[in-house]
């Protein structure tokens, strides 16, 4: 099970139902008030301009604003979940089941900071679809190294290079192989700037890859 939903009809039902839950269990679960109450307008927002950008009434730059909404709603939403209720010894696993969120093992099981970088390859399956596939560097077969829980990556949409890891703007994190993102047609023809990390079990971070590029299709 993925952190959350790719398709945007499915995140924006996904991102308020965690926001419901969360909110109900907030003093229950010992969760930051300043952290939800930092998502809740951003999700009201992102909804607001999903519905619109369904009509005939809808410009290019509702659709610009709903794009870099739902990223940082999305960036939000994964740290929320990482930092506040994965491991969170509060809640039980009926908890994260209500949120939709994956059950992981916690067995505390030693999991060291991973050391090495992934190996990433573009593949390009559809029309408006950038696949991201990754293995250890020099491995035989694709899929994530011992200890290893998931894939952070960073991205953005820009005319040049980034100069540095925090030009990326934009966050996705997957556990399953690949990592598959979606763009909005205006994008089409654009570059698309990323680096990636391994993510331990227990949120301990490997070193960003180089910053790679492809063009969405």
């Amino acid at each position: 099970m993925s952190l959350m939903p790719n398709r945007e009809v499915e995140f924006v039902e996904w991102s308020g139902n965690l926001i419901d839950v969360s909110k109900s269990h907030a003093t229950e679960w010992g969760l930051p008030a300043d952290k939800l109450a930092e998502l809740e307008p951003l999700h009201i927002e992102v909804k607001s301009l999903h519905e619109k950008c369904k009509t005939a009434s809808y410009t290019q730059l509702d659709m610009h604003a709903k794009n870099e909404k739902k990223a940082l709603l999305r960036k939000k939403e994964a740290e929320f979940v990482r930092f506040h209720l994965q491991n969170n010894d509060k809640m039980s696993d009926n908890g994260r089941k209500e949120l939709h969120i994956p059950i992981y093992d916690r067995t505390h099981t030693p999991h060291p900071a991973p050391d090495t970088v992934p190996e990433i390859e573009i593949e390009m399956p559809h029309a408006r679809i950038l696949r991201i596939k990754f293995r250890n560097e020099k491995a035989l077969r694709w899929g994530k190294p011992a200890f290893v829980h998931g894939l952070e990556c960073l991205w953005v949409i820009a005319d040049a290079p980034p100069d540095k890891i925090a030009d990326l703007l934009h966050s996705a994190f997957t556990t399953r192989n690949p990592l598959e993102l979606s763009f909005e047609e205006n994008v089409r023809g654009k570059r698309v700037y990323f680096a990636a990390r391994w993510e331990s079990g227990t949120v301990k971070k490997g070193p960003w890859s180089d910053i790679f590029s492809a063009v969405v299709p």
